[in-house]
Formats: C-alpha cells, structure tokens, sequence
C-alpha cells in the first residue's frame, strides 16, 4: 500500500473532485476533468494503484557536483531483485533512466506538485508509453518520495 492510499464534472468543480474533497486542494485541471466524480477509492485504484509488477525498494543519493548526484535504487521487476544506478541532475531524472534500462521506458508529459494542509507533498504525473497515455499519483512526506511513488504507479499502469 502507498501513502497516498493510507488516507470534476466535465469543467470539474471541487464537488466533483475527489482530491480537492479529501484534501481541499483541486487536482491540476486536465486530472481534475477525467477523474470527476470519482469515488476516492476509484481514484486510488485508477492512478494510485497499490499493487503490480514493479516495486521500489532502497533509495540512495551521493553529490557528485555541479549539479548531479549517483542514485542507487533497488527494484523489484516481477520475481527478480534488481539494482539500478543512474547519475542525473535529480530524481524524477534518475528513475526516469533506471526504469528505461530495466526496459520499463515512459516519457514524462506533464508534471505537478502540490503541498497538502498535513505538510505532505502530492506529485501528479502524465505519462506516456508506446502511445498509451495515463495519468499517476504519489503523496509522501517530501518532494522526492511523493514523485517516486508517482513514477513506480506510472510505470505499473503503463507496463503492468
């Protein structure tokens, strides 16, 4: 289960937008409009999704200078264990190229980050693969988790 689980008629008004009637904030407006008037646990299960063939395991990040880091994570790609390494300039870069080299490419389109009233940190993310586009979600207490755990959901709707 991710954190974002642990808790928009068709110009979508807050009524009809289950984040902004969970936490008093609207989803960015593209979201907002595709995800009106579902259910919060709709909501969780189209862009949230707690379970698939891909999870996330242990994070590092190293400064290098000038402006990049050496991230090492560990992934889970189905039974097999894998650990991935990419040196980029921040995280959504990182897991961006690990995920491509576990064969798991998808290119980022539309990016959004929003504070909820606790301190957490929601990352909306719209995503694309071979066509097929797909909105994802994450809430985590900082920047970096909450954009993770929208890529991890990104990558399971898009090649789960």
């Amino acid at each position: 289960m991710n954190s974002l689980q642990a808790f928009a008629s068709h110009t979508a008004t807050p009524a009809s937008d289950p984040f902004a009637l969970r936490f008093g904030i609207p989803l960015p407006r593209a979201l907002r409009t595709e995800a009106a008037d579902m259910s919060w646990r709709t909501f969780l299960a189209t862009y949230s999704p707690s379970g698939g063939p891909i999870r996330f395991g242990r994070w590092s990040a190293h400064a290098l200078g000038a402006g990049r880091s050496e991230f090492r994570a560990t992934l889970a790609l189905g039974d097999t264990i894998h650990q991935a390494e990419a040196t980029a300039a921040g995280p959504i870069a990182a897991l961006t190229s690990m995920l491509y080299d576990a064969g798991l490419p998808m290119e980022i389109l539309s990016f959004h980050q929003l504070k909820v009233g606790d301190g957490r940190t929601a990352t909306f993310l719209l995503c694309e693969h071979d066509g097929r586009r797909h909105w994802a979600a994450g809430l985590a207490d900082t920047t970096t988790e909450s954009s993770v755990e929208a890529m991890i959901a990104a990558a399971n709707i898009l090649h789960g």
